[in-house]
């Protein structure tokens, strides 16, 4: 009973404002998933061949006219495509938001699984409480990116690889194998799940029994093979199109910042502690962590493995804090062991410890929520006011330049391809095919071009030029 309110609870919260257009909080990188998805819809899926709105060299720094996108394996992309083209009852930023929030709610049922095996049923619907309920993961797992569907399968490749360690069925094994290779392709970084992977083997069979183990070390070798093979394919795949494969070494280290002061200060202080904590989250989370038994270690190791995943890709978990969505279930398991601990602890005053956790948990929620409620928030609403304009002028297969810093939100609301900045000199853009120029700042470039090109639209919130007509 409680998980079903708890479940249902996952669903309703993240309802909240599921038909906002696609410009709130991290729309930049929203909108080059959901491009994805809107060029399968208009021009069939290819898996092999992703392709997205923006022909620049901003992300690349080679030009890209095909629009080739590959980041990550567009699982996502091509189940977005099919509800939004065969069930056209919702748009299609709604329905990506929802696919989302069916991760979410999986993942959330996993994580009561996990909880359950490793600290007891109380303790699995408190991780799963925790993972439905913290107010940054409520909206990071509505959001149109890979990220929720990533985390979906990396842990139920952790529940089914529980299941084989304890039940030792290798058909159990193989589809966690499944699992793991589709969260890899859908995010590469969820390989440091493996951690506690290994940890349960070592923990239950030992390091030289496993290679002496003939029959054991034939099932492992399988299971790495089915993860491994198709990933490193994939990847070799996309050494032929560099066009589509973004700039992605800044996000391992690229300011040399792992480890400095101002790493520990964002990534503990900042994310952990204030935006995903509340700050007093620490409370029931330290106790989860503290909580440590050496046959029983599966969470902590799980946090091992999201440490040593924010400290190689440093630069982008200080950057952005969507990344740190990958953290949640682990966070969650933590938090759900610390409150398991102050709910049943005879070792402290009963009326003390229950009322410290729910003062926290309230505490909790309550900030986390002050500190993401802008999140959903349209900061400028001029970029889709404008976007709408230029579609009602634009043949559809015009291309556009849509300056807006490099970011493809405002290219995005156009709904046609082209340019999010001027990456080169307009006289070398119109002859690569551009034929409109949209602008929601008249900044020094829009004030030359105004003077060069007719003026189709023209208020104080923007200006459409027509780059194939010159002012005489």
């Amino acid at each position: 009973m409680l998980l079903c309110l708890i479940l249902l609870g996952t669903l309703a919260v993240r309802l909240y404002k599921i038909d906002t257009p696609l410009a709130d909080w991290h729309s930049w990188r929203q909108v080059d998933t959901a491009s994805v998805t809107r060029t399968y819809v208009e021009k069939g899926i290819n898996l092999l061949y992703p392709r997205y709105q923006d022909v620049s060299s901003i992300q690349t720094g080679i030009n890209n006219p095909e629009g080739y996108r590959f980041v990550e394996f567009p699982i996502y992309n091509a189940l977005h495509a099919l509800l939004v083209k065969y069930i056209p009852v919702f748009s299609l930023e709604v329905w990506g938001r929802l696919l989302s929030v069916a991760c979410s709610l999986i993942t959330t049922y996993l994580v009561y699984l996990l909880g359950k095996r490793f600290i007891g049923r109380l303790g699995g619907l408190f991780a799963a409480f925790f993972f439905a309920f913290i107010p940054y993961n409520i909206f990071f797992s509505r959001v149109i990116l890979p990220e929720p569907m990533a985390t979906m399968f990396g842990v139920l490749a952790l529940w089914l690889f529980v299941g084989f360690i304890d039940k030792d069925k290798v058909i159990v094994l193989y589809l966690s194998a499944v699992a793991f290779l589709l969260s890899l392709l859908v995010k590469p970084f969820t390989i440091f799940y493996a951690v506690p992977m290994i940890y349960l083997l070592i923990n239950k069979y030992g390091v030289k029994p496993i290679f002496k183990n003939g029959r054991l070390f034939i099932k492992l070798l399988v299971f790495t093979n089915i993860i491994l093979v198709p990933f490193l394919l994939w990847r070799y795949w996309l050494t032929f199109y560099p066009s589509g494969v973004p700039f992605y070494g800044w996000a391992f280290n690229g300011d040399h910042i792992r480890f400095r002061p101002a790493f520990w200060r964002w990534i503990f202080g900042d994310r952990l502690g204030r935006l995903i904590l509340g700050f007093w989250g620490l409370i029931p989370f330290s106790l989860g962590v503290a909580k440590f038994e050496k046959k029983n270690a599966f969470i902590q190791y799980f946090l091992l493995g999201i440490f040593l995943y924010v400290s190689v890709v440093a630069t982008a978990n200080v950057r952005h804090d969507y990344y740190q969505t990958l953290a949640i279930p682990a966070i969650a398991l933590a938090l759900g062991a610390g409150a398991n601990f102050l709910l049943t602890t005879k070792e402290l005053s009963r009326r003390l410890s229950r009322g410290l956790l729910i003062f926290s948990i309230g505490m909790m929620l309550g900030m986390g929520w002050y500190q993401v409620r802008d999140y959903y928030n349209i900061n400028h609403p001029e970029i889709i006011e404008a976007g709408a304009a230029l579609d009602k002028i634009a043949p559809k297969d015009a291309l556009v330049v849509a300056p807006y810093s490099g970011d493809t939100a405002f290219l995005y609301q156009t709904k046609r391809w082209g340019w999010p900045a001027v990456d080169s000199n307009i006289d070398d853009i119109i002859a690569r095919g551009a034929d409109y120029y949209v602008s929601v700042n008249y900044d020094n470039d829009t004030n030359l071009f105004m003077r060069r090109f007719k003026a189709l639209v023209r208020n104080p919130k923007y200006v459409i030029l027509d780059l194939h007509e010159g002012i005489k």
